[in-house]
């Protein structure tokens, strides 16, 4: 029997139904692979087990066979391969569980696998909002927050600029089509807020594919 984990939400990705003058401009979820690069350090295991294994052929090369030695490092690329699966389980799970909102007031994000929470961010809690772009259209939006506005990293994680941790910032990680959510935020945040010295512009920065 198929089970919603979220059937108690009266709107999908929100805890509560929108007021009247409140609607939705957007929602998606991360992108799982790509956020098991981008959070969960895909490619350093990968790459870890493979010099593991290069090792292993190297050190074995010097009293046995090359064939033979090729075969010892064969369980290191196993092992590297079953630890890179379970960081994609584990991507898969927290991206079908998150859903990022744009309404014409506020960021919402409903994050949490095991413990989920939603956090609504209005917009006059946004000083800045930044996007990275690859090539691919995937990206990442995140969003300062302005004045007293705290968020615990460890709490929010994975959905944070990495490394910001003395001021957390949330973002929407791994995205589809980056750049246009960008441009609904940005529009949505100046017809929302009217102050002149809060710069409100998401800037996007084109990385390499990969």
């Amino acid at each position: 029997m198929h089970h919603d984990d979220f059937k108690f939400e009266p709107v999908h990705g929100l805890p509560e139904a929108l007021p009247e003058d409140e609607h939705i401009l957007w929602q998606g979820s991360p992108n799982p692979l790509q956020l098991a690069k981008d959070a969960l350090g895909l490619k350093w295991v990968f790459g870890y087990f493979t010099l593991l294994a290069l090792w292993r052929v190297m050190v074995s090369s010097a009293d046995a066979p090359l064939g033979t030695a090729l075969g010892h490092g064969v369980p290191f690329l196993i092992a590297g391969l079953l630890a890179c699966l379970i960081l994609i389980g584990i991507a898969y799970v927290q991206a079908r569980s998150t859903v990022y909102t744009l309404t014409n007031k506020r960021v919402a994000m409903r994050i949490g696998a095991a413990l989920t929470m939603t956090l609504n961010l209005p917009y006059v809690c946004i000083g800045n909002a930044n996007a990275s772009v690859r090539k691919s259209g995937i990206g990442t939006i995140a969003f300062e927050l302005t004045g007293q506005t705290r968020l615990s990293y460890l709490m929010t994680w994975p959905h944070v600029r990495p490394w910001y941790m003395a001021k957390t910032q949330p973002a929407f990680r791994a995205i589809p089509d980056a750049a246009r959510v960008a441009e609904i935020f940005a529009e949505a945040a100046e017809t929302r807020v009217s102050q002149p010295q809060v710069t409100r512009i998401a800037t996007v920065d084109a990385v390499p594919a990969e």
